[in-house]
């Protein structure tokens, strides 16, 4: 379990986080979203134990972040967006060597490594040195230093950026696997990310939490906040159609979305919070002759979300 409770940070007189709460329950995998420089990487730095909060604290599993550091880094594991590997090590050594510093005892050294190198596919790789590893083999190298000591709560910072698509699949799949039995807090700017493998997201922006929710639970309250839009497939010219939809109340714009065949397109019309203006457009098309093929309201998208939160 992960609590968080109005931590501020302060760098000089700049201000990066502003009372900033949050939750992640145990077992459950949270995407922490924001723009950059929206604070994600300073309150996972605090979490982590890199850096204490100017104000405010937070709880790793009951332990206080601050009064009890040693044992809350010991529960932790934690993947910098800047994965820290030397690069001259060998798997081998860098997991050997991460053993020694989390001060696994010897006699579970050997079971510890192999438990990971499984975890993470890293068997191929395992006497190569670092240099020599692709950017998708090096990042399950950071995810085993993470894990190796058992933590019960894992953070990671940005884990698949610069990644290809193929490498994408491959970590979002070992960390939903690996998130199935720990408690994992997961910063991102990828939204096709969230919804792969998130059961909770949290919108940072300007140091504040602006949203928490699940991504359904955004969803929905977008659409119910933020301006609507439906969906008309007309037939007419794209200047006669987008001007008659214009003169309908509660109509804020029209957007050429898709053709079907000539004279026959798809447009978005954005109307305005509350309005259910269906009726009249469909008086609008019996009025101008216009022949009206699908009229469908159009739901939020978890980017549409983000981009109103965070504007």
């Amino acid at each position: 379990m992960i609590k968080v409770q109005k931590l501020n940070k302060f760098y000089g007189s700049f201000r990066a986080l502003s009372d900033v709460s949050f939750e992640v329950k145990t077992g459950e995998i949270m995407g922490f979203l924001g723009p950059n420089g929206a604070g994600k990487t300073t309150t996972m730095k605090i979490l982590a134990g890199y850096m204490p909060p100017s104000s405010g604290t937070a709880w790793i599993n009951d332990l206080n972040i601050e009064e009890q550091s040693l044992s809350v880094r010991q529960n932790v594991g934690y993947l910098p967006e800047a994965n820290p590997l030397y690069t001259d090590f060998t798997v081998e050594e860098t997991l050997r060597y991460i053993s020694e510093v989390r001060q696994i005892d010897k006699d579970a050294v050997a079971q510890a490594i192999d438990k990971v190198v499984r975890q993470c596919g890293l068997a191929g790789v395992y006497y190569k040195p670092i240099e020599q590893l692709s950017k998708g083999f090096r990042q399950r190298v950071g995810l085993a230093q993470a894990l190796i000591h058992e933590p019960s709560i894992l953070i990671l910072d940005e884990p698949t950026v610069g990644l290809d698509p193929k490498q994408i699949i491959e970590i979002r799949e070992l960390i939903k696997n690996i998130g199935a039995s720990r408690t994992v807090l997961l910063s991102t700017h990828i939204l096709q990310e969230v919804h792969a493998i998130c059961d909770k997201v949290t919108i940072i922006s300007g140091g504040r939490i602006v949203a928490s929710d699940t991504p359904e639970g955004l969803q929905q309250k977008s659409e119910e906040q933020v301006l609507g839009s439906l969906y008309v497939k007309m037939a007419g010219t794209i200047r006669e159609v987008e001007s008659a939809l214009k003169t309908v109340k509660g109509v804020t714009s029209v957007t050429k979305k898709d053709q079907e065949k000539k004279n026959i397109n798809g447009y978005t019309v954005q109307i305005e919070k509350g309005a259910d203006i269906r009726n009249d457009i469909f008086r609008l098309a019996k009025e101008k002759d216009l022949q009206l093929f699908e009229l469908t309201p159009e739901k939020a998208s978890l980017e549409d979300v983000f981009l109103e939160l965070t504007k």
